[in-house]
């Protein structure tokens, strides 16, 4: 690929921007490859856990001016089919079968802020900054919002939607954009740790399982909501993980008394 690199190490799947010199910013064909290395990372049995970060000084400064110059000239149709290509990757990974953790060592921005919002986790240096800076530009940050309102709340969301002004540190965290703010010199080895610990403890089929609920429950009238959970709950019985896992538990709970 041209601009990610991917790897696999000890059950992880790093996914890695790599157009530093354009601050990693998103066009279509970087779209294109995220979509495609996310998928690959999906289906492989040696991937538990995916770490999404990127090379260079930014993480993501959302669209390339290039590639927004070029937009001017498109039609209704040709945008709103471009629209739904980055709307897809955000779907995409929202609803991946395995969890993300976002690891940013630099300023996420724009549409580069919503990939690091559509992650599960998110794990950031001191120094970067957040922002859906859209409304600066006369734009909208439509697709994200979907997505951030589910995350931080209305509130919350329509504050920094509306605003577009960047956040860093205590605001990032209290916002609930940031799970943790960590050293740069800490920071891979804070996230790496954090994805063991998820690989060793957690059952991958449980991981899956809740992840999708979170997606689709939310959406639910409550009845049909807790119904649904009944249904999850029953289903995850069933399953060899959670034999295992109680048998063990049980072992365990024997020796203990």
């Amino acid at each position: 690929m041209e601009f990610i690199h991917y790897s696999v190490k000890d059950r992880i799947g790093f996914i890695t921007l790599n157009r530093p010199e354009k601050r990693n910013a998103l066009n279509f064909e970087l779209v294109s490859e995220l979509k495609a290395v996310f998928l690959e990372a999906e289906i492989d049995p040696e991937v538990k856990i995916i770490i999404l970060k990127a090379n260079g000084e930014a993480f993501c400064a959302g669209a390339d001016l290039a590639y927004l110059k070029k937009l001017q000239g498109f039609s209704f149709e040709e945008n709103l089919e471009d629209s739904r290509h980055l709307r897809n990757l955000f779907y995409q990974i929202y609803t991946l079968k395995k969890v993300v953790i976002a690891q940013v060592q630099g300023h996420a921005l724009a549409g580069g802020c919503g990939l690091a919002t559509v992650c599960d986790f998110v794990y950031a240096v001191p120094e970067a900054k957040f922002g859906y800076t859209e409304v600066k530009i006369g734009f909208v940050p439509a697709i994200v919002m979907v997505f951030l309102i589910r995350k931080i709340g209305e509130q919350k969301a329509k504050h920094l939607l509306l605003s577009g002004e960047l956040i860093s540190r205590d605001k990032a965290v209290t916002s609930g954009i940031v799970n943790q703010i960590v050293s740069r010199e800490e920071l891979e080895s804070t996230v790496e740790d954090f994805a063991q610990r998820l690989i060793k403890n957690n059952s991958a089929q449980s991981l899956e399982l809740t992840k999708k609920m979170i997606a689709e429950v939310q959406t639910l009238p409550l009845d049909k909501a807790l119904e649904y959970a009944a249904t999850m709950n029953a289903k995850a019985r069933g399953s060899a993980d959670y034999k295992k896992g109680i048998q063990g538990f049980l072992d365990k709970a024997d020796l203990l008394w």
